[in-house]
């Protein structure tokens, strides 16, 4: 189950959100590669749990190796990883007066430069695929409140709440929206950005 906790905009942001509040999600714990291959070891499985651990950290480098050669890699029901670039703005492509010629590089325009290097910088971009798509998510996803969200809740409608307090987070927000695909949701509104899922 996801809980969720409630946070509020403040009433002094500019933003279109000011006042209002919204649900945020209460992330319990941060698992990385030798947590998830202890919990996989524990799945039953013929593999122990250094084996699972060395494939799984091949398997990262393997990815990333992938990605910077240009390719995209699909990991069914999972994610789709590849790179993308935020690319300068260029006037020309080969600037007569200074005999530039805009290059397949990484870099910033100098100022009043007409050409220069194409990318500003590059991303990881990681797209859900399969059942992590949105709409599959929906269907299996529970959610629930945490205790002090129950507790604002109750206040809320005049209730008593003996709902013990939770650690977990809330608080006010300074709106604008972070999200995106790839996570983060300490933003203002609901809303997502990035490239659509794809199936």
């Amino acid at each position: 189950m996801i809980e969720l906790y409630l946070s509020k905009v403040t009433e002094t942001s500019e933003s279109e959100q000011a006042g209002k509040t919204y649900a945020r999600v209460d992330y319990k714990e941060t698992l990385d590669i030798s947590d998830m291959a202890q919990h996989m070891a524990e799945h039953n499985t013929a593999f122990s749990e250094g084996l699972i651990l060395g494939v799984l950290t091949d398997f990262v480098k393997c990815i990333r190796e992938q990605v910077l050669n240009g390719n995209t890699v699909k990991i069914k029901n999972l994610a789709i990883f590849k790179a993308t670039v935020e690319a300068n703005a260029l006037d020309k492509l080969y600037d007569a007066d200074q005999d530039k010629t805009v290059t397949a590089s990484l870099g910033t325009m100098a100022e009043g430069a007409k050409t220069g290097p194409a990318v500003k910088t590059i991303k990881l971009l990681a797209q859900s695929t399969g059942e992590f798509t949105r709409e599959e998510l929906k269907k299996d996803v529970h959610f629930g409140w945490t205790d002090k969200a129950k507790a604002e809740i109750a206040a809320a409608k005049g209730e008593t709440s003996n709902a013990p307090s939770n650690s977990g987070g809330s608080g006010t927000n300074t709106g604008g929206n972070t999200g995106g695909n790839t996570g983060g949701n300490n933003g203002g509104g609901g809303g997502d950005e990035g490239e659509p899922d794809e199936n």
